[in-house]
C-alpha cells in the first residue's frame, strides 16, 4: 500500500519513509516486545518492514513475544514483565494489550499497527495529538459499518434481519457495534447482536445462530474471532449463511466476502512507528494514522457451493475475487 493510501492528522503530515534506517550501523542492538493474542501471518509483515529498515531479528533486534491464547487477562502480567526486561519498545496488536500496557507503564514508547476505536476505547487522546506513549494506524471499522451492510443487502436478496458476532469484553469494539446498529436503522435492517466474551461463548454463539438463523451474518474482528476464524468461516459455510468480515484473510481461508483495510499493510507500515521512535521520535509527536483505501474481496469459489449468486455489479468493483 503506497503512502497516499493513509490519511494523517497533525500540520504539515509526516516525514516520508526513508528507504534504510542507520540501524545497522548503529552497534546498537534494540529489544523488542511484541504483544498479541495468537499468530497470524500478516504479523510478518511487521518484520519483513522492519528488516527493511535495517533491523534484522538476531544481531540488531531481539524480539520478545508473549501471546494471550484467548486470555485478555494475561497481558497486565505480559505488560509487567516487558517493563522487567526493559525493551525499548512495545508493538501490540490488540486494543486489550495496549491498555495493558498503558496502565503499566507511561515510559516504554508503545505502537499499535491496527488499533479499533483508539480514541473511543481511551488508548489515545485524539487522532492528531494522541499523547502519551502509544501512536499507530487506526482501523476504520466503525464506519465502515454501513458499506459492509449495503453489500450485503445487494448479495442477499430481500436481506431484512442479519446478526453481528463480536467480543463484548473487547472495548474498542463497543463503538463499530453503534455504528453497525445505525447502519441497520438506516438501511431497514433489523440487527442481532450475538456477543461472545471467551473462546468458550464461540461455540454458543454459533449454536445460537444455528437455532434461530439470520439472513446474513457480520463477524467484527477482533483478537477473539481470528482465534476461531476457521470455525465461524465452516459454519457459515455448512448453513449456507452469507457472511460479511473486515479483512481479505478470511475470504482466503473460505469465507463468502470482506471489506475493509489490508492488514499486511498496515502492520508493514508499524515498521515505520518503530522505526521513527527508535530514532527519538516521541510517540505523543506522531499523529494515528488511518487507511483510506479499503479493498473489497470475494471467494466466488464459496459462493457457488453456498447456493448463493452474487451480482455481476458487486463482483465488477471487486479488488480480488478468488474463483
Amino acid at each position: 500500500m503506497k503512502r497516499r493510501d493513509f490519511i494523517l492528522f497533525g500540520a504539515g503530515g509526516l516525514a516520508a519513509l526513508p528507504l534504510r534506517a542507520h540501524a545497522q550501523g548503529s552497534g546498537k542492538v534494540w529489544r523488542m516486545g511484541f504483544l498479541a493474542h495468537g499468530y497470524e501471518s500478516f504479523y510478518d509483515a511487521l518484520f519483513e518492514g522492519l528488516r527493511s529498515l535495517g533491523y534484522v531479528e538476531g544481531k540488531n533486534l531481539i524480539v520478545e513475544r508473549r501471546y494471550a491464547e484467548g486470555h485478555p487477562e494475561r497481558f497486565p502480567d505480559f505488560a509487567a514483565e516487558m517493563v522487567r526486561l526493559k525493551v525499548d519498545i512495545i508493538v501490540v496488536s490488540t486494543t486489550p494489550a495496549a491498555l495493558a500496557v498503558k496502565n503499566t507503564t507511561t515510559a516504554i514508547p508503545v505502537v499499535f499497527p491496527n488499533a479499533i476505536s483508539p480514541v473511543e476505547s481511551g488508548v489515545v487522546a485524539s487522532l492528531a495529538k494522541p499523547g502519551g506513549n502509544i501512536t499507530g494506524g487506526a482501523a476504520q471499522t466503525a464506519i465502515l459499518s454501513t458499506k459492509r451492510l449495503a453489500i450485503l443487502k445487494e448479495v442477499v436478496p430481500g436481506l431484512s434481519r442479519g446478526a453481528v458476532l463480536w467480543n463484548v469484553g473487547n472495548p474498542a469494539l463497543a463503538y463499530p457495534w453503534k455504528e453497525s446498529e445505525f447502519a441497520a436503522w438506516s438501511l431497514d435492517v433489523k440487527l442481532q447482536s450475538i456477543e461472545v466474551r471467551t473462546p468458550e461463548d464461540i461455540t454458543a454463539a454459533l449454536a445460537a445462530i444455528a437455532q434461530d438463523p439470520p439472513d446474513a451474518l457480520i463477524v467484527l474482528q477482533d483478537a477473539l474471532t481470528l482465534q476461531h476464524r476457521q470455525e465461524i468461516i465452516d459454519f457459515t459455510a455448512q448453513r449456507r449463511l452469507p457472511g460479511m468480515f473486515v479483512a481479505k484473510e478470511w475470504v482466503v481461508a473460505g469465507g463468502l466476502m470482506s471489506y475493509g483495510e489490508n492488514l499486511a499493510e498496515m502492520y508493514r507500515r508499524g515498521a515505520y512507528f518503530v522505526d521513527k521512535i527508535l530514532k527519538g521520535t516521541k510517540p505523543a509527536e506522531l499523529p494515528v494514522e488511518q487507511v483510506t483505501k479499503f479493498e473489497l474481496v470475494l471467494n466466488l469459489r464459496t459462493a457457488k457451493a453456498m447456493g448463493w449468486t452474487i451480482p455481476p455489479t458487486i463482483v465488477a468493483t471487486a479488488d480480488e475475487v478468488i474463483e
